[in-house]
């Protein structure tokens, strides 16, 4: 699988780890930093590597910043994303069998070593379940495909 790993200066220490992880399991990983625990602005990460999910250059992203709050809400800025804040197992599992999220938000300031492995495990190996769940991201599909459409769409000039 190929994965984008993004973060900030709050979440460098735990990508690193996670980054390590992910390729002993033989995951093709593209890191989009952050390099170093040096304040930075977690949109200028989150949103290039989010791009490159919605142009299928990478299957899936993980994404950390200390609450994982900023992360989430820029990846959902790029249509064709799906991003889930997850805490724990279940909210991973859930967040794929249900949402199709190709985004994992993680806190890395709330969440240890471990408890991150396993959601992360857990996200990956997860899969969407389709049926009622598919009609329903096929209406937030819709949504977002209007709101790009009407909202993003150029205004006539007076």
């Amino acid at each position: 699988m190929k994965i984008c790993l993004a973060s900030d200066h709050r979440g460098f220490a735990a990508k690193s780890r996670l980054l390590a992880m992910l390729k002993e399991k033989g995951h093709e990983v593209r890191d989009f930093g952050t390099d170093s625990d040096a304040s930075c602005d977690y949109p200028d990460l989150g949103g290039p590597a989010a791009k490159i999910i919605a142009l299928g250059e990478c299957d899936v992203g993980i994404f950390l910043c200390g609450t994982g709050i900023g992360m989430s809400i820029t990846a959902n800025k790029v249509p064709g994303i799906r991003a889930a804040l997850c805490h724990d197992e279940l909210t991973a599992e859930v967040s794929r069998r249900h949402n199709n999220a190709n985004v994992l938000c993680l806190p890395a300031d709330l969440l240890g070593d471990d408890q991150m492995r396993r959601i992360v495990e857990v996200w990956l190996s997860t899969p969407f379940d389709g049926g009622r769940h598919a009609r329903r991201i096929k209406k937030l599909e819709d949504i977002e495909r209007d709101a790009c459409e009407t909202v993003l769409a150029p205004k006539p000039k007076p």
